[in-house]
Order: structure tokens, then C-alpha cells, then sequence
């Protein structure tokens, strides 16, 4: 019998705690960037130092290496944040 029959019950997974953990993360990402910007704003994917374009008469490749490793370790971070 229960005693308290509404109270919200433990999961194994609390998509409370997941949606707060979401957004104070996105909130502090969003505070990061925007203190940031002055310096962001010069720099732009596909011009960092490391990205290689090759151009010879009709035929030009673009191979941004650096841009690449930006872009997982970011992913990486925040897959390993919501993985906490």
C-alpha cells in the first residue's frame, strides 16, 4: 500500500535532472561565446591555419585539417558532458 500515491517516483533515468544539466550547459556555452565574440568573429572555418587550399587551372581542393580537429574536440566535449 502506498502511502503517498502522486509523489513522483525514482527512475533509473531522470529526465528532470538531464533537461537542467542540458540547459545550464547550453547556457554557459552561450555566455562563453558571446564574452568571446570579439575574437570569434575573425575567425572563420575554413581559415584557421592548417586548412589547405590547392588551386591549379580548373581544379581547386580544399582540405581543412584544422577545422576538422576543431570541430571533434568540440563534439567531443560535449558528448562527454551530457555522458556525466
Amino acid at each position: 500500500m502506498e502511502i503517498y500515491p502522486f509523489t513522483r517516483q525514482p527512475t533509473d533515468f531522470d529526465y528532470t535532472l538531464a533537461m537542467q544539466k542540458i540547459l545550464l550547459i547550453g547556457g554557459v556555452l552561450m555566455i562563453v561565446a558571446g564574452l568571446a565574440w570579439p575574437w570569434l568573429k575573425n575567425v572563420t572555418p575554413g581559415r584557421l591555419p592548417g586548412d589547405f587550399i590547392i588551386e591549379k587551372s580548373g581544379f581547386k581542393v580544399f582540405v581543412p585539417i584544422t577545422t576538422m580537429i576543431v570541430i571533434s574536440i568540440v563534439l567531443t566535449l560535449i558528448l562527454w558532458f551530457f555522458r556525466k
